[in-house]
């Protein structure tokens, strides 16, 4: 369960993609698949959650890691080259962007 504190220590990611309407669910799919598979198995994988907006163009994947190494080695595979190259078909673009908790209210 995902847990936002200002004393976290690990690494938090959050990425966004960039789709029409018509690809958002199949992009959901994709990733669903990917955390169901093989994601959420990693060394250092906390957890995550999915978030789309209303006009279904955009998808934040917010996710948490005990070290940026483990992320970092998680988009190192095979398995998520070939995954991240199924998102970019789905896509116009994603951007995932490695960030600290600076604060909580």
């Amino acid at each position: 369960m995902t847990s936002i504190a200002a004393d976290f220590q690990g690494q938090t990611v959050i990425t966004t993609f960039e789709m029409t309407p018509g690809t958002c669910a199949d992009l959901l799919d994709e990733l669903r698949a990917a955390y169901a598979e093989f994601i959420r198995h990693q060394p250092g994988f906390i957890s995550a959650s999915l978030h789309v907006n209303d006009a279904q163009t955009r998808i934040a994947d917010y996710s948490q890691w005990q070290r940026r190494e483990d992320f970092q080695a998680m988009l190192r595979t095979p398995y998520m080259r070939d995954r991240t190259r199924r998102f970019a078909a789905l896509c116009r673009g994603f951007e995932p962007v490695m960030y600290d908790v600076a604060a909580v209210f």
